[in-house]
């Protein structure tokens, strides 16, 4: 934390084609919304061009270099592509700012800036949940973990996608100048201080199933789908689809890529997310009606897959409502 009250000097990476918001948002947390109060920040940017060939290999000037070698946080708002190279001159001098002590942050697909120092190897990361496929491949080092808005690993900080950037930027100011402050900010903002959940969920929830030729098995689970509130054992699917458990279970796991078990519970839960979208029922009524049995248990699988509470989801996502 700032206690000594010296200025926090922070660079902020740009280039050609960078959209406004990403660019926007550390300038709005890290200066604009200092209303009232003071700032010990610092803001600089450094245009990194347009990231075609030529620049990519081009040297950084002496200026830039100067503006790295005094920054205590780098920030890199946003990236084209996960496969889009940064220039080779940045990748040594973010190293060494990290050496000296600097703190690295990659918002959204600024997470593939900090990926191609090396420095995040064997590190946890976040990045935008739509890349995280693809940054996975490219970065299989980098412990990614596509859940939470932000991560901080000391000198290496990463945020989900968009809006996670003002989340981030807030722990930013919280840990280095306080958390009365940052709950300052985020009213100025008129934001949260502190968002619950990570961005599991934002992320579409998947179909309720592969589409299936019309087979013993797609006509059981369109069954199934049809009467969520009702209980299943293992057993008594494979019976109704004709087969042992044991060729039941292997078919299933081909055909759809995961176990019954986990599937039934995968469709169980987007269906009380949907209830609790567009219901005003109870949280034990929607449990029932969504093959739960008891609030408890429902709450539970709820919270470890979403890491917010059914009430909470209702809050967020809630939209016109139908009386049950």
């Amino acid at each position: 934390m700032n206690t000594a009250n010296r200025p926090i000097r922070v660079v902020i990476l740009s280039f050609e084609g960078i959209s406004a918001f990403h660019l926007a948002v550390p300038n709005l947390v890290l200066h604009d919304a200092f209303v009232g109060i003071d700032n010990p920040f610092i803001l600089d940017t450094l245009d990194l061009g347009a990231l075609d060939t030529e620049v990519v290999n081009q040297p950084l000037t002496s200026r830039q270099i100067q503006l790295l070698a005094q920054a205590e946080l780098i920030i890199a708002p946003s990236w084209p592509d996960v496969a889009q190279p940064a220039p080779e001159a940045l990748l040594p001098q973010l190293r060494a700012a990290y050496s000296r002590g600097a703190t690295l942050v990659g918002l959204c697909l600024g997470a593939c800036v900090l990926a191609q120092t090396g420095l995040l190897d064997g590190r946890r990361a976040t990045t935008h949940w739509g890349v995280a496929e693809a940054f996975a491949k490219r970065y299989p080092e980098v412990g990614l973990d596509p859940s939470p808005l932000y991560i901080d690993e000391g000198q290496l900080v990463t945020s989900a996608g968009i809006a996670a950037a003002l989340d981030c930027c807030l722990h930013l100011v919280r840990t280095r100048v306080g958390g009365e402050v940052a709950t300052h900010l985020s009213r100025i903002m008129v934001t949260a201080p502190y968002r619950f959940g990570g961005q599991q969920q934002y992320i579409p929830a998947p179909m309720p199933s592969r589409a299936l030729p019309k087979t013993e098995l797609s006509v059981v689970l369109d069954e199934v789908l049809a009467h969520l509130d009702a209980s299943y054992t293992l057993d008594e699917v494979a019976k109704r689809c004709a087969m042992s458990r044991r060729s039941f279970t292997r078919h299933f796991k081909a055909r759809m890529g995961t176990s019954f078990q986990q599937w039934l519970l995968s469709q169980r839960l987007h269906h009380s997310q949907k209830l609790l979208e567009s219901t005003n029922g109870a949280i034990p009524q929607i449990a029932e009606l969504s093959g739960f049995g008891c609030e408890s248990v429902f709450r539970k699988h709820f919270k470890q897959a979403f890491s917010v509470s059914p009430t909470q989801w209702r809050a967020t996502f809630s939209g016109q409502i139908v009386e049950l």
